[in-house]
């Protein structure tokens, strides 16, 4: 199947000059969804993995159906205020300003392998954030998915020497 039918360009969003890659059609379509979260599964269905982990929020729409196909537990890297339990915090910059991430201090036991999932790779900031704070609460980030790279950003570089797998790339 072909995913980039599904995924619809928005030119000028969220600002002039950006062209937004837009997954809700292929999320509106469960087939695409489907084929997108089993083709994601069969890479890493032989891969060593304890825990799934996505940052909010739209990575969350692949985690979730991913850890359950891989039968693994699902951890969410939240915003600051929204994990009701004592957290690990990370405060990282953005192109745009700063963000923090926080994850529940007991998610991830230590030296638990951790996979990383968001839906695109763009920069790379929020992702490398991502696996500082795995380290940070114990884990190792064994691999980062994607269903989009923007290739041209060269968001990668900054994930190395982590395994970095995306399903399409523009």
């Amino acid at each position: 199947m072909d995913l980039t039918r599904f995924i619809r360009d928005i030119p000028d969003f969220p600002k002039p000059g950006i062209v937004f890659k837009d997954i809700t059609p292929l999320l509106a379509e469960p087939r695409a969804f489907h084929y997108a979260v089993e083709r994601l599964a069969e890479h890493y269905v032989h891969h060593e993995i304890q825990v799934v982990a996505s940052a909010e929020a739209r990575g969350f729409l692949f985690a979730a159906p991913l850890a359950l196909r891989l039968n693994k537990p699902l951890v969410p890297l939240r915003k600051p205020g929204k994990l009701p339990y004592k957290t690990h915090a990370l405060r990282y910059d953005l192109e745009y300003g700063s963000a923090e991430l926080q994850l529940h201090i007991d998610a991830i036991e230590p030296g638990a392998r951790v996979l990383l999932l968001d839906d695109v790779l763009a920069t790379g900031g929020t992702m490398e954030a991502s696996c500082r704070l795995i380290a940070q609460a114990g884990g190792k980030t064994i691999g980062c998915a994607f269903l989009i790279e923007l290739m041209f950003l060269g968001g990668r570089e900054k994930l190395r020497p982590c395994e970095v797998f995306s399903l399409l790339q523009y």
